[in-house]
């Protein structure tokens, strides 16, 4: 069987291009980080493979962003008799792979990688650009002055963490953060 596997960062982006003209019997799709490997539907496509299947996905930093969970998701597949190929790379491992594979498989999730860090730092100092020209705030808070106070009142009269996210609509983290 052929499990295809899409990945996009956000749910803004669209994962049309992907592993289009590729024929795959089932399809998983993530709108997550690739940054790391604990994703709803990539864990969701480990579970579904079984020996004898081969797991499909467009290209190797669409299945990982750093060499290590690159080659452990792939050496688990592998080891567990799942063929594992990148469209876009044109490889495909079977656990008996050359050592070419083996250094193109490192090499190229080397480059996917190092690609990762270049964007992030591009990013980190585009804001500091903006923040020495005043252009950069941050994102907007969850809540105003007023609710902010009220949550911090609240939780402090003993009332749950939970169900004050749950009524500001906001995570438990943010009411942590609101009340530290």
């Amino acid at each position: 069987m052929r499990i295809g596997y899409k990945r996009v960062s956000t749910v803004d982006q669209n994962t049309a291009r992907q592993l289009e003209g590729v024929e795959v019997d089932k399809l998983f799709e993530d709108k997550a980080s690739g940054k790391s490997a604990n994703r709803p539907q990539l864990v969701a496509a480990l579970d579904y493979v079984r020996e004898g299947d081969t797991l499909v996905v467009h290209s190797m930093d669409r299945l990982a962003r750093n060499l290590e969970d690159l080659r452990s998701i792939v050496r688990d597949l592998t080891g567990r008799g799942v063929q594992v190929q990148f469209v876009k790379e044109g490889l495909t491992f079977t656990g008996e792979d050359s050592a070419m594979n083996v250094l193109l498989l490192s090499l190229l999730g080397s480059v996917a990688e190092f690609e990762r860090s270049m964007i992030l730092e591009r990013q980190r100092e585009g804001i500091a650009i903006a923040k020495a020209a005043g252009k950069y705030k941050g994102r907007k808070a969850a809540l105003t002055d007023e609710q902010a106070g009220e949550l911090r009142a609240r939780r402090a009269a003993g009332e749950s963490v939970a169900a004050l996210a749950r009524e500001y609509g906001i995570s438990r983290q943010s009411v942590y953060n609101y009340t530290a």
